[in-house]
Formats: structure tokens, C-alpha cells, sequence
């Protein structure tokens, strides 16, 4: 399954969830989850992800929530600065799952 375009907006408000690149990684690996439930997927499932941050210099704290969600096995990662296409997005997430 190819999800794209997971960003820090809180579905329930439509909005950018307040609290910064901390904040913004959470809801982005949240709204992730959400979708891949649908399909019956989890998170364990997902092999490969690209980052992409509008500031590299928030690696350090997009990793710290990164790895909370995926500690044990990791799936690959391509992370990149790169300019999303809203000005408040910090970053935003795609992953590609494997089905079981």
C-alpha cells in the first residue's frame, strides 16, 4: 500500500496542530496509522517512508518521535529538506506498507 501526503493536520480540526516539528511529526505518523487501519495494515508493516522537513535542522527532533513509533524494526528512510507546498507544514510523511 503506497500512502502519501501525511501532514501535521489534526482531522478532527482540519488545522495544523500547534507545538511545532515535535507536534507536527506525531500527528503526521498518526494520521499515517489512521489510514493504514483502514486497510487492516499497522504500522509494523511499513517498509519504506520518505521525510520530507522544510528545515533540516529539525532531524534531530522528527527522529526522537520517529523512533517512538518505529523502535523495533525499523522500515528504510529517505528524509529530505524540501519546501512543502504550505507554508505552516514542517514536514510531511510517505510510506509504503507491505500487506500481510
Amino acid at each position: 500500500m503506497f500512502v502519501a501526503g501525511q501532514v501535521g493536520i489534526n482531522p478532527k480540526t482540519g488545522k495544523v496542530v500547534p507545538g511545532g516539528i515535535r507536534a507536527q511529526t506525531k500527528q503526521a505518523i498518526e494520521n499515517l496509522n489512521a489510514v493504514l487501519a483502514i486497510a487492516g495494515i499497522r504500522l509494523e508493516h511499513v517498509v519504506k517512508t520518505t521525510v520530507f522537513l522544510r528545515d533540516a535542522k529539525d532531524y534531530g527532533t522528527m527522529n526522537e518521535v520517529y523512533k517512538e513509533y518505529f523502535a523495533d524494526k525499523p522500515p528504510a528512510r529517505t528524509t529530505v529538506q524540501a519546501v512543502p507546498p504550505v507554508k505552516e507544514f514542517l514536514i510531511e510523511l510517505e510510506a509504503i506498507a507491505c500487506v500481510p
